[in-house]
């Protein structure tokens, strides 16, 4: 949990130096979006004093002298130059807000996040931890809108803030400076150099006083926010459980709605005994209050201290309204700049929290060889005693494997869940590297290789693979723009040519109804085929499939298995089944049992082995086949 006193621990000098590296990082990114922000900002503080300090001549005239040709010159140059700047404004303003709604901002700050997460190492992406700081990062960032995004915004109000200030001084510095006529009587101690400097000391206090109790409010806020980030889970969770499809029949058929009784956590972190409830009524709702009552005393000070100078004659009745509002304006900058100051400081702990995810490291070596490219795809992939454990364990998921692909071959992984057929996949494609052996293509081993350029080599189909709500061609493509000749043949070697041609747009309809209200939504196996699909699409070398038909009804299994030769044509297939019928159309099969490869052979001759472990999974599976006749 967050604390005060947390806050507290990073130096003024880091959390100037976060703030900075956040700015740069959005700078460099969008730099269009600061340009746009930055004319905006200055546009909209040009407009109101434009119209003050006019206002203020137009009422000085007609209560003075009233000479109509200088009344209409005044009016005349107060419409031309609010028109010129309205104008402007509307036109930057749209310019900006193409650039920074909140849809974008944090579509930006979600970018920069997932670009991080596809080019770290797997490992890291894939560990507990990561996902853990990443949740948080956005869970700040959406809840509190903490964090890099806030950067933009706090950009932004610092420069309304710093123009406002500015413009606020340009327009109140007359105010100390025409004097008081001399007979006005007690009045003239308005002119006296001490009377001003006790003004400007008032001024100086509420400026500092008032943000810096808003700063309070903002602290307990932060400190309520790992009871806030759970009731938000909460909501979260509760619409998905209400708004997905996929949990729908779940919650009518088991009456899911029932955990609608937690909601009484929610209540606990956000009704009216919660923490944060509690600081409202407490610190942060006096701190609030005060700050609101320190700013409208002083802007009282100053309606009277500006009238009492009208009254003794130092300016027009005009300028009274230049004056309140002015210096109304410069206390409200200065004010306001020193609120930011503060915000910046709490919003350096995320910031900090954000960069530790931004700033994890890779690892493992890149590469610089060049795969080749060869046309008969002639590559040859060994692994030489490679042995492995995911990070932070101490147990082995695969130990001492040693085997050679050979080209061409159709290759079968087969052993119980658990058993390191996933992690030898894994390996094979580097998602991880070995924790000892190596693994070698071409007799080179593949750390050598561009890390980019040997991935290339591999088409997956994993078990939880995924479709995007875009067209059928550019799900098998991964690609805005594909080749519709290959796309389609691709479709009808997986079997889904069929399905395809039902489709009011073919190759151009739009997948599910995320995106589109003409989406179509498809079944689990035709997924299935689609993803089949889509790797051959990329004509890799090898064709990995891990329970390649598990969505599939019988029919459309034994139909792949039939058509598998024109499906993998001349590629090295590598299967992952627990369906040991699948294996009969295999080269070769490896079985794997407790991370170690502990048979390896043809489907008949790991048969005869009486007391081997496939023997073991065949006749596990073939009684559940005897009542139909079938194998498994």
């Amino acid at each position: 949990m967050m604390s005060e006193e947390t806050i507290e621990k990073i130096s003024w000098k880091e959390k100037f130096q976060l703030s900075r590296r956040a700015f740069v990082l959005w700078y460099r990114e969008y730099p269009a979006l600061f340009a746009a922000t930055a004319l905006y900002c200055l546009l909209n503080a040009v407009f109101p004093y434009i119209t003050l300090y006019f206002s203020a001549q137009l009422l000085n005239e007609l209560a003075g002298a009233r000479q109509k040709e200088l009344l209409i010159q005044k009016i005349v140059i107060l419409l031309a130059a609010e028109a010129v700047v309205l104008l402007l404004r509307a036109v930057v303003f749209r310019w900006k807000s193409t650039l920074s709604d909140g849809t974008c901002i944090y579509l930006y700050g979600r970018r920069r996040q997932f670009e991080k997460l596809l080019s770290m190492d797997f490992c890291d992406a894939e560990s507990s931890e990561t996902q853990a700081l990443l949740r948080e990062v956005q869970q700040t960032a959406k809840w509190r809108n903490y964090g890099v995004r806030r950067v933009y915004t706090q950009f932004q109000q610092f420069l309304e803030a710093l123009f406002r200030l500015l413009g606020g001084i340009a327009l109140s510095v007359s105010l100390f400076r025409l004097p008081v006529r001399a007979d006005a009587g007690r009045l003239v101690v308005l002119n006296h150099p001490g009377f001003i400097g006790l003004l400007v000391l008032l001024l100086c206090g509420v400026t500092l006083v008032s943000p810096w109790l808003e700063t309070v409010g903002k602290k307990c806020v932060i400190q309520c926010e790992e009871e806030l980030k759970l009731g938000n889970r909460f909501f979260n969770f509760f619409a998905a459980l209400m708004s997905e499809d996929k949990r729908a029949l779940d919650v009518r058929l088991y009456g899911q709605e029932r955990f609608f009784d937690q909601l009484s956590t929610i209540q606990s972190n956000f009704g009216s005994h919660s923490k944060i409830a509690r600081f409202s009524r407490g610190r942060m709702g006096i701190a609030s209050a005060a700050s609101a009552a320190l700013s409208r005393l002083f802007g009282g000070c100053i309606y009277l201290f500006v009238c009492l100078k009208a009254w003794g004659g130092a300016f027009g009745i005009g300028s009274v309204t230049q004056y309140i509002g002015a210096v109304t304006a410069m206390s409200g900058g200065m004010a306001k700049l020193l609120e930011l100051v503060g915000d910046a400081g709490i919003n350096a702990y995320y910031l900090k929290r954000e960069f530790l995810f931004l700033d994890i490291p890779n690892r493992m070596y890149q590469g610089s060889l060049t795969v080749e490219k060869r046309s008969d795809k002639n590559y040859e992939v060994e692994f030489r005693d490679v042995s492995f454990r995911y990070p932070n364990t101490e147990v082995y998921a695969l130990r001492n494997i040693s085997l050679k692909f050979r080209v061409g071959e159709r290759l079968a992984l087969v052993g119980q869940n658990g058993s390191g057929k996933t992690t030898f996949i894994k390996l094979l494609c580097r998602l991880y590297d070995p924790t000892e052996g190596k693994i070698l293509l071409n007799g080179i081993d593949i750390r050598k290789y561009d890390y980019r350029e040997y991935m290339g080599v591999f088409s997956v189909v994993f078990q939880d693979f995924q479709m995007l709500a875009y067209s059928v061609g550019q799900n098998i493509a991964a690609s805005e723009t594909y080749d519709r000749q290959k796309a389609e043949g691709c479709c009808r070697k997986a079997g889904f040519w069929e399905r395809v041609e039902t489709m009011q747009a073919g190759l151009d309809t739009i997948l599910y109804k995320n995106l589109s209200e003409d989406g179509v939504e498809i079944s689990g196996g035709e997924e299935q085929k689609l993803a089949i699909a889509r790797a051959m699409y990329r004509d890799s070398a090898f064709l990995i499939l891990d329970e390649p038909t598990a969505a599939l009804d019988p029919m459309a299994e034994y139909e792949i298995y039939t058509r598998l030769n024109e499906i993998v044509e001349d590629r090295t297939a590598v299967y992952i089944s627990h369906r040991l019928s699948s294996c009969r159309f295999c080269d070769e099969i490896i079985v794997f049992h407790e991370g170690r490869m502990v048979q390896q052979g043809d489907h008949e001759t790991l048969l005869a082995q009486e007391g081997g472990k496939y023997s073991e999974l065949w006749n596990a599976q073939a009684q559940y086949y005897v009542a139909d006749g079938a194998q498994p």
